[in-house]
Order: structure tokens, then sequence, then C-alpha cells
């Protein structure tokens, strides 16, 4: 008799004890049936079962040569399943006692209920969506890093089954599963704070200094009009002040409204990073925001991680959690002693793979975002300069209205003063108090009119229309500016420190040379021995980040990864005839070295199950890699040595490559004993790849090209001032090819002393040396995010404001410290530095500024008469208007050539002093049509109270 502990959960087993000597005739014909009916089962869940997992089946023994089956315990079932299949053997027809298995003796049937499961959402093995797990409980473990709480949950593994995750296979790919998953847990987003509405914008436009010191003067001169001249025509001159604030105030609000508008759409596009997930057996990409629960996720170097999660695997991962605790040391996780990952998080180095527990406000970084507010109330250069020039005009006209006003009321009190008709208007207590009050509100009314001329209204709303028209501009070329003021702020950038990679170029790479020792390889690489193609195979196909899925329909394989990676991938898949299914299962990964802009490489430690061999890969730098080889294979296989000719040649290879805009990557290898391999630490725990004494294998160039427009780009930042230096890890001879053909470097000045250094050599300068020699470099090769960092210090420290591109990666220090941080999208951004007349910031300032004088200038010609269309009649009997237009124009050029720091002014040539004065002259032939213009005798008021009382008669 069988025991229940073995079989009711597998009826196959459960049949195949049964003795067969006991057996009457039907019985050996139902145990037959029972056979044939479940392996038909079996065979129509075939095709189900290939299309989840790859090998279910695997497990299944042969038929022994005695006749009995092998072990049918791959089929898993549900529990329900298999306890019904294992009843029906059981139990016998509906209403019988319960069958046992001496019962056969005497019993001629049986009754069977064979369903093998095909089922894979009840398996809870893959694909299956949990309903049972303490989710809360899960995120508050990762939120605090609880070790104690995970091994509650049965560590990394217990979760991964928990969560019906498969780690080799990750989810499946339909919607219905990850719509569960995503009504279960929740979506990958963060609720928006509400939308500021155009009310917001008035308000904000309304907190300007300026904006404030006109209303006040506007509302004095309103009142103090109406007092002495009537509701009538007493608004005339605080109207058009309130006017033009209204104006000001349309004109802004309506822009940064509009702009908040395009900036939401934009910014969604901006915010959509793609991450790499494992569903349905291969590396997919997908929106951050599709991310759920139980995904599994790919991460390598300078990804964001997408949302809190649990370490599954990978190689020398750490992370950069700044942005979540404020501390800048680099974080090691692995699976063991820290396997926690906190979305907001950066990879500082390594990759691996990530189960994703929580998404969206669950996370420690959703909680943080709904708890911060993302105004700020910083003033740029420019707002700050108006408004210190605001408040010195207010301090000064105060100080003169003041002082007349003191001297009127002292002229008006001691008699000094006469009416129209020649009398004394103040005579003591003979005069009447209403008398006295109408002269003190037309004095104070005098001393206000001098405060509002000197508040120039019409600078906000001239400074306003042209940061409108830069940010729609900018707007054009897909440039995200969110408010009116962030274009002044970009066009004082006297310097941009870019990046080549995806800012210069396309970010496209291609293999285009293959060298292989001394030999150039073409399109027929046929000549290279097995051993040496094999070599190929490990030195790429296991040492990337990137990965190969082959399609079934034998199409062109799906590859992912960096823009490097994935373009050595093709080479090797495509070229060389690499299968990476066929590769990977044939090696033990040991040890990985990962790349980053430091090491300029990247490394594997492998070994080879067939023989047991260890092998060492390293790839990257050509100059680097070659540097660490002492011999090198040829095209046969054969290893020579590397002497110093052939060294000699090598370097000339690459050089010429390089010089051809060509990124050097070279390949070496080396086999060790176990007794070889090398260790960082004492307790031999952290293992290192041998670094010398490596076979070189070959070198592959690729190409990038450069993207369309950045020479025009380059010329228009150089016409307008700007100051282009690019900041690249490649090597310098690639450096100077991708800089003469952007147009950063003359090819007449590629020679010349101090244009072009490396990295190493800026950083070894001495303060002095840095700070005397940072404006002459424009291109530094093979340089570390250091050595951004410290000349954008350099040139802030001399006075420039500096704008950096980058991608926001290892870019972060330098972006950070910079006066402008230009962050780059997914494949760069066109840039173009452009203001006013292609001139500087400071320049263009000053060209409105005087454009603005010179305005005032003119129009006092057409303030002479308000009437007369020839306002230059007579002008020449009228001295003292002469004078005061003289010494004026006088004053303005010694303000603008002379006093540049006094006056925070730049020098202008004589074509812009000519176009400011063209511009300015316009307001001449204005004057002359305004005119023509018929004004009626009468009020506004009266007519329009007129044209009411005439409708209302006609009524």
């Amino acid at each position: 008799m069988v025991s229940r502990s073995n079989s009711p959960y597998d009826c196959g087993q459960l049949i195949v004890e049964i003795t067969t000597t006991t057996f009457t005739r039907a019985k050996k014909r139902w145990r037959m049936a029972y056979a044939a009916l479940y392996a038909v089962r079996v065979m129509l869940s075939l095709p189900k079962e290939l299309m989840y997992k790859k090998s279910n089946y695997k497990d299944y023994s042969e038929i022994s040569e005695d006749g009995s089956f092998g072990s049918f315990q791959a089929l898993k079932g549900s529990q329900r399943e298999r306890e019904d299949s294992y009843s029906g053997l059981k139990h016998g027809a509906k209403g019988s006692a319960p069958l046992e298995l001496q019962d056969y003796k005497s019993r001629s049937y049986t009754s069977l209920d064979v369903k093998p499961s095909t089922s894979h959402d009840e398996t809870g093995h893959y694909g299956s969506v949990p309903n049972n797990i303490d989710h809360e409980g899960l995120a508050k473990m990762v939120k605090e890093k609880d070790m104690v709480a995970l091994r509650k949950f049965g560590g990394v593994t217990g979760i991964t089954t928990s969560l019906g995750t498969n780690q080799e296979n990750g989810l499946q790919g339909n919607d219905i599963e990850i719509n569960k998953r995503r009504e279960l847990f929740g979506s990958n987003t963060y609720p928006k704070p509400p939308s500021k509405g155009l009310f917001y914008f008035v308000v904000d436009a309304l907190k300007d200094m300026t904006i404030l010191i006109l209303c006040v003067c506007a509302a004095l001169s309103l009142a103090f009009g109406i007092k002495e001249s009537g509701v009538e025509e007493g608004w005339y001159e605080g109207g058009s002040i309130f006017v033009a604030v209204f104006i000001v105030i349309v004109v802004s609000a309506l822009s940064n409204f509009r702009q908040e508008i395009q900036f939401d759409k934009l910014s969604k596009i901006s915010s959509n990073i793609k991450v790499e997930v494992f569903r349905d057996r291969h590396r997919k990409e997908i929106s951050i925001f599709d991310v759920v629960v139980g995904d599994v996720v790919f991460l390598n170097i300078g990804d964001q991680i997408p949302a809190d999660g649990m370490f599954l695997d990978g190689y020398s991962f750490q992370v950069d959690e700044s942005s979540m605790t404020g501390e800048s040391d680099y974080v090691e996780v692995d699976s063991t002693k820290n396997p926690f990952l906190l979305s907001g998080a950066k990879v500082a180095d390594g990759y691996g793979r990530m189960l994703v527990t929580s998404v969206g406000m669950n996370t420690a970084w959703g909680e943080m975002m709904s708890s911060i507010s993302q105004e700020s109330n910083e003033r740029t250069p420019l707002q700050a300069r108006l408004d210190k020039l605001t408040s010195s005009i207010g301090k000064v006209g105060l100080a003169v209205a003041f002082l007349v006003l003191l001297v009127l009321l002292i002229r008006y009190f001691t008699g000094n003063t006469k009416d129209k008709n020649g009398n004394k208007e103040y005579i003591g207590s003979k005069t009447k108090t209403d008398d006295v009050l109408n002269a003190v509100v037309r004095i104070v009314s005098a001393a206000v009119t001098i405060v509002v001329v000197a508040i120039p209204e019409g600078l906000p709303l001239a400074v306003t229309l042209t940061l409108a028209y830069s940010m729609k501009r900018m707007m054009n070329d897909q440039a995200m500016v969110r408010k009116l003021s962030a274009c002044e702020t970009m066009g004082s950038a006297t310097v941009i420190c870019t990046d080549k990679t995806g800012t210069l170029t396309l970010n496209q790479m291609k293999v285009t040379k293959f060298w292989v020792g001394q030999d150039s390889i073409e399109e027929d690489n046929s000549c290279i021995t097995p051993n040496v193609r094999e070599l190929f195979y490990q030195g790429v196909g296991l040492n990337t980040t990137g990965s190969v899925f082959q399609p079934l329909t034998g199409s062109k394989p799906e590859i992912s990864g960096s823009p490097t990676e994935k373009a050595m991938l093709y080479w090797v898949v495509l070229d060389l005839g690499m299968d990476m299914e066929e590769l990977k299962p044939r090696y033990d990964i040991l040890h990985v070295e990962t790349f980053n802009s430091d090491k300029k490489r990247s490394g594997v430690l492998i070994k080879k199950k067939d023989d047991n061999t260890i092998h060492v890969h390293w790839k990257g730098a050509a100059e680097m890699i070659v540097a660490t080889c002492s011999r090198y294979y040829d095209t046969n296989g054969t290893v020579k040595s590397l002497d110093v000719d052939t060294r000699s040649k090598l370097e000339k290879i690459i050089q010429g490559m390089a010089a051809s805009s060509l990124r050097c990557i070279a390949f070496a290898h080396a086999q060790i004993s176990e007794e070889e391999i090398e260790y960082s630490d004492e307790d031999r725990t952290h293992q290192r790849l041998k670094e010398d004494g490596l076979i070189l294998l070959g070198i592959v160039g690729l190409k990038d090209p450069c993207r369309p427009g950045v020479i025009d780009a380059v010329k228009v930042c150089k016409a307008a001032g700007v100051d282009i230096k690019m900041i690249t890890g490649d090597n310098i001879f690639t450096a100077k090819a991708i800089a003469t053909e952007c147009g950063i470097l003359k090819k007449e000045n590629q020679l010349t002393d101090g244009q072009v250094v490396e990295g190493a050599e800026f950083r070894n300068y001495t303060d002095a040396e840095r700070m005397q020699k940072v404006d002459n470099i424009r291109v530094m090769a093979r340089s570390s995010p250091f050595d951004k960092l410290l000349m954008v210090q350099c040139l802030k420290q001399k006075g420039h404001v500096v704008a950096v591109t980058g991608d926001g990666t290892n870019d972060a220090p330098a972006l950070k410290e910079a006066d402008i941080g230009l962050s780059m999208g997914i494949q760069g951004t066109e840039f173009q530095g452009e203001s006013i007349f292609n001139v500087t910031a400071a320049v263009n300032d000053t060209l409105i500024f005087n454009t603005f004088v010179l305005c005032q200038v003119f129009n006092e010609f057409n303030s002479r008469s308000m009437e007369k269309k020839n306002v230059f009649k007579g002008i020449l009997r009228n001295r003292l208007f002469i004078g005061i237009v003289g010494v004026t124009i006088v004053l303005q050029v010694v303000m603008v050539e002379f006093l540049k720091k006094f006056a925070d002014t730049e020098k202008l040539n004589v074509k812009q002093w000519v176009v400011c004065i063209v511009i300015a002259a316009v307001s001449w032939p204005l004057g002359w049509a305004v005119k023509f213009i018929p004004v009626s005798e009468d009020p506004y008021f009266r007519i329009i109270k007129k044209s009411l009382v005439r409708f209302k008669n006609i009524l």
C-alpha cells in the first residue's frame, strides 16, 4: 500500500507503483487507458509550456527496460487538480466506499479523473499574480532596509516566489497579467501638483519691484489728477501708467501660463525614461511608467533605479543614494549583506538585475516627492540688475521729489508764488482754507510727477516682450524653458563645456574597422582561425552589459545595451557568427570588473565548463589595453611577442583610426590557473583580474557621426562671443578629429601649444598654471568627471558664466557646479547660443539700455508740441532745450563707453551705436503719423455718455 505522503501529488507515480501481477484483464485495460489519456493531455499541453518555460519537461525519465514509467514530477499542476487525480484512483464510482489499493483484487472497474494542469497562473512559479502577500510590510522592509523582516519573508528567493516572478524568464508580457499587477500594487507614477492657473501668474507678475512702484505712482497720480482736474481729464496720466502696467502683467502672465502648459507636455517626454526588463524570456525596453511589481529590471552604470526593489544578481554593484539620504559615499549592494535598492538612486558602478517590490507612491522616492515643493524664488542676473536699477531710480526720484516739495511749500507759504492774475497766492490768515488745500495738492502732485517720470514704465514691458520672444524661439528648438527669466539666465553664458558623445555626435555606433595583430580584416573574415574566433566570442559576448535575443522567426537578432555595446554585439553576431544562447551555458562567470569613466575598460573572469580552464578578458580604450599586453595573436592563431617595433606599429594603427574620428576599442586575453587568481584583500573574498602580461586579441574602430547642424551651431556660438570647449573621454587623436570636424578646433591650430590637453595633464597643473592656461584650452581628452568639474571651477573663478552640457550621469558634479546646466535628452539636444544681434549677454543688456535712453531723447522732440506736426520749428531759438538734449547725450556716451564698472555697461562699436540711433529715431515718424489721427475736443467719458443717451433715446 502506497502512503498518502508520497502519492497525492503524483497520480502517474501511483499508477506506476501498482504491481501488475494482481490485475485482471479489465484492470490492465483501465491502466493502459489512463496512461494513454495522460499522455494525450501532456502532448496537448506541450506547445503552451514551450511558449512560457524553456524546458519544463526536460526531467522526464525514459521508460525503463522493464516497462515501468519514469518520474512524472516535471508536470506540476495545482494542488486541487493533483488531489482530484489522486481521488479518482482512491475512490470508486459515485457513492462507493473509499478504495484502498488492496481492494483492486475484488474490483473490476475504476473511476479516473485525468486532468494535467496547463495553467501557468495557478502554479505560482511563473506568471501568477499574487494576492496574499503583505505588500505594505514588504514596502516598509525595503525602505527601512530591514534584514530581520527580509528573513521572515524567506529572503530574496522567498519574495521572488511570493510575487510570482521567474528569475530566469521574468513576467508574462500579456496585458492581462500586467494590468492585474497594476490594479493590485499600483502604477509607477506620482501624483502631479495641481496646475498653475492664469491668476497665479498674474499675482506672480505683480510681485515685481518695478511694477509695484509704478502701481503706487499711478495711484497717486490718478488721485491727484482727479482732485486737480476732475474725473473727465484728471485720469489721463495715472490711467496711462496703469495701462502700461496692465500690458506688462498680461504679456508676462500669458507667456508664463502658455509655457507652463507646453512645459508640462514636453516634460512628459523627458521624464519618460526607458528601462530594460525581462518579460517573455527576453529583454525588452519599456517606459518607466509601465514597470510593475514583480518585474525583473536590468541596471547598468548611470541608470536611475525606477522603483524600490531587491538585488537579484550582478557584479561590482554600487549605488549613489545622495538624492535620498544626503550621503555622498557610494553604497555597495549585494545579495547577502545589503540587497535593498531605493527608487531615485543611481547606479554608480557595476551592473545587475533587480526585482521590483514597490512602485509609485509606495516607494521611498514617492514619499519624498509628495512632501517637497519645487518652487524657487531665486532672482536671475537681469532681474537682480533691474531691481537694483529700480531701487536706485526710486531713491533718487524720491529725494528729488522731496526736495522739490520742500522748496515749493516754502515758496508758497512765504508768499513768493503768484496766481494767474499776479497776486500772491498765500497772504496768511486771509487765505481760504480750501485755497490752501488746493495749492498743497498741486504742489504734492508736482512732486509725485517727478517720481512717476523717473520710473521707466516702458522698461519692464521691453524686457518682458524680449524674453517672451526668446522663449518662443527656444521652444521651437525643443529646448524646454519653464519661465521667461530662464531665457535671460541662459543668454548670460560666456563659455560652454560640452560633451562629445550624444551632444556633438549622434551616439549611433558602428564597427567600421577590425584589426587582428598587424592585419586589417575586411568583409571576409574567414582567415581568422576558430580558436581566435572563440576568444572573440568570450571577450565580447561574456564581457558585456548588453544582451542578444534571437526571435523564433529567425529574423534579425534583438540587441540591447549602450550604443557601444550594441555596436560590438552586432558585429560579433552578424560578422563573426556568435550564438549567444549557445555560448553562455558553456561558461561560468567568476568575477566582473565593470567599465567606468576612470578606468576606461572592463574585464571578466570566466571558467570553461568543458575543461575547467580559467580565462581573463579585458576590453577598453585601445592604447590602455595595448599597454598591458606583452604578446599578440595573428590571424593564424599564433601567439607572437609584442616587441618595440610591433608596439610602435600598433600605436600608429590606433592613431590612424582615431584621426579618422573612430573610437578605438582593443581586446586582450590571458589563460590562468586557479592558483594565479588574484585577490584585492587579505581575506581572499574580492577577486581581482590579471592586468599585465596579457595577449592582444584585436582592435576595432567604431564610427559615431557628427550631429547634423552642429557645425552651424558652433559658428553661431563663436560669433556671439561664446567660447566652446569639448571635454571627452576619448583619446586625444579621436578628440582632435571630432573637434576639427565640428569646427571647435581649426586645422591650422591643432599643433598650437595648450589648445588640446589630456585630463591627467590638466589635473597635474598647479593652480596658477590652470588659471593661466584654461582660457586657451579648446579640447580636453581622456578626461574624468573630476577633470570636467575642475575646469568649470577654474572658469568661474576667472569670471566666466559657464554652461555645461551633459547626460546627468558622470557629468553630475560639473552640471551642479556650473552657472547653467543643460541636461541632454536620450539622443542629445541640438544647442545654439543666440542673443540679440549675436552678441554677449552684457553687450545685449547695454544695447537695450542705450536704445531705451535714446528713445527718450528722440521723444523729447515729439513732446515739444502735442498738436503741431513740425516739431522742429523754432528749435534753434530754444537754447535750453538744445542744452538739455546735448548734456543727456554726452552723459549717455560717457556712461556706456567709460563707466563700465559703475554703470555695469559694455563698450559699443560704431555699428551698434548706429543700430541704437536708428531704432530710437523711429519715434519721429511714429509721432508725426499719430498726430494725423483726429481727436475730439470733448473728453472720452463725455463722448461715451452722449452715445449711451442717444442709444437710450432710440430704444
